[in-house]
C-alpha cells in the first residue's frame, strides 16, 4: 500500500486537474457536477464528470489519499484493468443511486470522487477484510467492522439527511465495490465467506427500508 502505482497516479493527477480547473472556473464547474435539474435536461455526463470535481483542496486531499492507501490492495488482487473498473462503476453507482434517491429534487446538486473511493475502499476490505484500519488514524479497529459500522452509519446518514455529504453515493460506491469483487475474484466466498455474508447485512438493511418507504 506504500508505493504509488502508475493507474493510481494518473487516477490522482486527472482528479487534481480536474477539480482544480473546477475550483477557478464556475461554468466549468457547473457544467460537469451533479444535479438532478441538468441531468433530467440531458445533461447525462455529469453521472461521470461530477466524479473528478471537488469542492475544496481539503475534499480532494481526504479522497486522494483514502485511494493512496487502499488502490494497490485492489491492483495486486484484481489487476489494472479490475482496479479501473471498480472505480468507475462504483462512481457511476453511486451517482445513480444519488439520482434515484433525489430524483424529485431539482436543487440537488453534488460532486466527489467519494463514490469511486469508496468502491475501491469496500474492494480491498473484501480482499483483504484482515487488515486493520485506523479510526480517526489512531484507533486500530479490523476492515471488516469498519465496512460494516460505515454501511450501517450511511443509512442512519441518508435518513437522517446528516451534513452536506452524499451518503447514498457513498452507499452505492460501496455497493458497486463489494459486487464486482464477488465478479471479479469469486475465490473470497471460499477464502472470506463469513464475510462476504456479514458486509452484505447493510445491503439487505437498505433494501428492505426503502421497499418500506422508510428511507
Amino acid at each position: 500500500m506504500g508505493e504509488l502505482s502508475l493507474v493510481t497516479l494518473i487516477v490522482i493527477g486527472v482528479n487534481a486537474l480536474v477539480s482544480f480547473k473546477g475550483f477557478n472556473d464556475n461554468l466549468f464547474f457547473d457544467k460537469y457536477k451533479f444535479s438532478i435539474a441538468q441531468i433530467k435536461q440531458g445533461a447525462k455526463h455529469q453521472v461521470l464528470t461530477s466524479g473528478f470535481l471537488h469542492v475544496s483542496t481539503s475534499h480532494l486531499l481526504v479522497n486522494m489519499l483514502t485511494l493512496y492507501f487502499f488502490a494497490n490492495v485492489v491492483i495486486y488482487a484484481l489487476g489494472t484493468s479490475g482496479f479501473l473498473l471498480v472505480y468507475f462503476a462504483s462512481l457511476i453507482l453511486g451517482n445513480l443511486l444519488s439520482y434515484f434517491f433525489h430524483k424529485n429534487e431539482p436543487a440537488y446538486t453534488a460532486v466527489g470522487a467519494s463514490g469511486a473511493v469508496m468502491g475501491v475502499l469496500y474492494s480491498a476490505i473484501l480482499l483483504r477484510p484482515d487488515m486493520m484500519l485506523g479510526l480517526f488514524f489512531f484507533i486500530p479497529i479490523p476492515a471488516y467492522l469498519f465496512g460494516i459500522g460505515y454501511l450501517l452509519y450511511t443509512i442512519y446518514g441518508m435518513k437522517r439527511r446528516l451534513g452536506n455529504i452524499g451518503h447514498d453515493a457513498h452507499f452505492g460506491g460501496a455497493v458497486g465495490g463489494y459486487l464486482l469483487t464477488l465478479v471479479l475474484a469469486p475465490r473470497v466466498f471460499s477464502e472470506h465467506l463469513l464475510m462476504v455474508v456479514l458486509l452484505a447485512i447493510p445491503i439487505v438493511i437498505l433494501f428492505i427500508l426503502q421497499k418500506m418507504g422508510k428511507i
